[in-house]
Parts: structure tokens; C-alpha cells; sequence
């Protein structure tokens, strides 16, 4: 035994720049497999390689249809709702804020819309009656914006698909998906990458030790395989788990997304509020969104009653004047004319409506409230189902490596 013993110690003398190699090349083996793991979650955007099965594209991106569904069921769930979106928007203020840019978009519909369907009577009005229509017409159209706005308030849900927005928005700008994920996450990611050090490191201690003692080849693929595959397992563990915190060997340990919730909720109600659920967007959402014809609708509508109440006894009149199928057509113009025109003006509310919803500061409270369980939530179920490949791809490097380290053992310390 003690000839043993003097025959490692005399072989590491010898040797121990070797030796000393392998608990550091056992660190970077847990130091670059995090880093490779991390940049496969996000990199490439787009697929790179031969489809279907040579190649690669980040998971997030590749699931962005996925990943922004269970993130969008998340915030419309727990976090905000589409009336919460409008609840705060004055639809007085939005007719005040858009009157002068609505007022010179009324005067191209009435003239567009007169100039069609009765060319030669509107023509041969004098400027002063073509103004004086125009005038009323611009002195109403507000009031119907508001009141149209009010009945979006009132069933916000039946105009507004604020989950289609989001998702819609996600799987268009999958790089926006992956900034979602990256800043919230930020420092877990790099804790992931750091944590490959320090475990990877005291693998490779055990794996030194082993390979003084038996020399065997497949010590070091397998070790390397080991390194590989248990410190991603554990990085993503530690993130994640314990979601309460808890105490082990003495010290509190709480996982780290968790620990850092408020930090996080700030990251990530800024980025949505900022990228995603803006006034322009919600806009754009409620007028050329798959329940755009809903709104058409109720402008229609407000447009029949205004019709109703300005022409009153002399409607027969005017619908014999156009024609009844006419008649219909021409609200039905005019009604689209208001829904083009109403994405231009709308932006001049922009500023007012993203101090009146103040999305962020909604978000970041609503996710503060939240229960450890229920935050975790947030990122844990989009990663949970192709973790699997991270921690694989952790091991295979990790047991290539430890091969080579074989090899060059083998040479230099024969």
C-alpha cells in the first residue's frame, strides 16, 4: 500500500502541471457548456443548417408561438386585463386631444363622400353652404368618436383581443421575444455561466484524484460527461428551486429568479410596456385587429343615429335623393373612411394614453403581489419542456472534451 501511495505521489511530482490541468480544464468544460447552452436557448433566430434535422435554431425563437402564449396567458391572467388597458383612458379627452386632426380628416371624407354620391348637387353649392356642411359635420364627429369609445370601454373584450396583440407581436419580432426572456433572466444566466466554474471545478478535484489512482481511459469522457450534465442540471435547479426559501447545511438558499423578484418585476414590466403593450399597439389592435369589423360596426352605428338625428323628418328625402341601396352604401363609406383615418389621428393621444394606462407601474405591481409559485410561472413552463436539450448538449461537449483530455494524458504523462 505505502509503495502505492509513493507511486502517485512520485507520479504527480512529475506530472503536476498535468494533473493541476484537469480540475481547470473541468471548469471550463462547466464554464463553456453553460455558455453554448445559453446561446442554443436564444441563437440562431431563424433556423441555420439543412432542414429538417441538420441544423439548429434557438429554442425560444423556435417556440416563439408557444413561449409567448404561455407568457401571454401568464400577464392576461394574473397580470392585467383588456379593460384594465382602457379603463383609464377619458374618451372626452381623447375627442379633445384629436379634434384638430380629426377636423381636417372629416373635411376630405364629407368632401370625398359628397362629391361621389351627388357630385353635381355638392358642386353646385356655393363655397360658403360647402363649408357650412363641413363645419357641422367636424362640430359632431367628436362627439361620435367619444361616444364610440365609450361603448369600446363598456365591452372592451368584444373589440380587443389583447392575448392576439401579444402573441401576434411575439412570433412577428421573435428577437423581441428573446430580449423579453434575456433581461428579465439577466443575472440567472449569468449565474448559470459562472456556477459551471466553481462545480465544474470541484468535479474535476474527484476526477483528478480518480485518474491518479486507477489511469483508467474512460474516467475522463465520463467525468466530462458528469461535469456537463450535472452542473446545467443544477444551474437550472438552483434558478428555480427552492421556490420558498430554505435552509441547507446553514445556509438559505431561495432560487435565484425567485429571490429576485423585484428586480425582475421592474425589467419586465418595463420591456412590455415600452415594446409591446403601448397605445400604438393597442390602437392598431382595436382597428385593424381580427375584431376590427366589431368597431366598424359601432361606428356605424353611432353614424346612423347622427345621420338620424341631423336629417331627421327629411330622411325619406335624402334616401330617395341617393337611392336607398346607395343610401346604405354611403354610410358604409363613410364608416370605413373614419376607420382609415383613425390610426393617423389616434397617435396625436399617444403621450396622453401612455401616462393614463401607465402599463409599466400596473405590471410591476401586479407582478410584486404575486405569490412565489405563481411568479415562477412567468419563464419556468416555457423552458420546461426543452431544458432537456440544454442539459444534453452540456453532457456530449462535456464527454468530447474529457476525450481529448485522454489523449493528451495518454502523451504527455505516459
Amino acid at each position: 500500500m505505502g509503495a502505492f501511495l509513493d507511486g502517485i505521489l512520485a507520479d504527480f511530482a512529475e506530472h503536476w502541471p498535468i494533473y493541476v490541468s484537469i480540475p481547470i480544464v473541468a471548469a471550463l468544460i462547466g464554464y463553456t457548456t453553460k455558455l453554448v447552452a445559453i446561446r442554443m436557448m436564444f441563437q440562431p433566430v431563424e433556423f441555420v443548417g439543412i432542414k429538417p434535422f441538420l441544423g439548429w435554431q434557438g429554442i425560444v425563437p423556435k417556440r416563439a408561438a408557444r413561449m409567448a402564449s404561455i407568457a401571454c396567458d401568464t400577464m392576461t391572467e394574473q397580470l392585467i386585463k383588456p379593460a384594465e388597458v382602457v379603463a383609464r383612458l377619458d374618451p372626452q379627452r381623447i375627442a379633445r386631444e384629436i379634434e384638430k386632426p380629426l377636423q381636417a380628416a372629416v373635411e376630405d371624407i364629407v368632401r370625398d363622400v359628397a362629391g361621389h354620391y351627388q357630385p353635381g348637387l355638392w358642386e353646385s353649392l356655393p363655397v360658403g353652404m360647402q363649408r357650412l356642411v363641413i363645419q357641422r359635420v367636424q362640430a359632431e364627429t367628436p362627439k361620435m368618436v367619444a361616444a364610440v369609445l365609450e361603448l369600446i370601454k363598456s365591452d372592451v373584450d368584444s373589440v380587443f383581443d389583447l392575448k392576439g396583440m401579444v402573441v401576434t407581436a411575439l412570433v412577428k419580432d421573435k428577437r423581441l421575444l428573446n430580449r423579453i426572456f434575456q433581461e428579465a433572466g439577466d443575472k440567472e444566466f449569468k449565474f448559470i455561466a459562472r456556477s459551471g466554474i466553481f462545480f465544474g471545478g470541484l468535479i474535476g478535484v474527484i476526477q483528478m484524484i480518480a485518474w491518479l489512482l486507477f489511469k483508467f481511459p474512460l474516467i475522463m469522457p465520463l467525468f466530462g460527461l458528469f461535469t456537463g450534465w450535472f452542473t446545467d442540471w443544477l444551474a437550472l435547479r438552483m434558478i428555480f428551486y427552492p421556490i420558498e426559501e430554505r435552509r441547507y447545511f446553514g445556509v438559505r438558499w431561495q432560487g435565484l429568479f425567485l429571490k429576485r423578484r423585484g428586480e425582475v418585476a421592474e425589467a419586465y414590466g418595463a420591456l412590455i410596456a415600452k415594446e409591446i403593450i403601448t397605445p400604438h399597439n393597442v390602437i392598431e389592435a382595436v382597428l385593424h385587429g381580427p375584431l376590427s369589423d366589431r368597431v366598424l360596426g359601432l361606428i356605424q352605428r353611432q353614424l346612423d343615429e347622427q345621420l338620424g338625428r341631423r336629417v331627421g323628418v327629411g330622411k325619406p328625402l335624402v334616401v330617395f335623393a341617393v337611392g336607398s341601396r346607395r343610401y346604405q352604401d354611403m354610410k358604409l363609406n363613410i364608416a370605413e373612411k373614419i376607420m382609415d383615418k383613425l390610426p393617423e389621428t389616434m397617435r396625436y393621444i399617444e403621450d396622453y394614453a401612455n401616462d393614463a394606462m401607465d402599463i409599466r407601474n400596473v405590471l410591476v405591481t401586479k407582478m410584486k403581489e404575486l405569490s412565489p409559485r405563481e411568479f415562477e410561472g412567468l419563464l419556468r413552463p416555457a423552458f420546461q419542456q426543452d431544458e432537456w436539450i440544454l442539459i444534453a448538449t452540456g453532457a456530449v461537449l462535456g464527454f468530447a472534451v474529457g476525450e481529448a483530455q485522454v489523449l493528451l494524458l495518454e502523451h504527455f504523462a505516459a
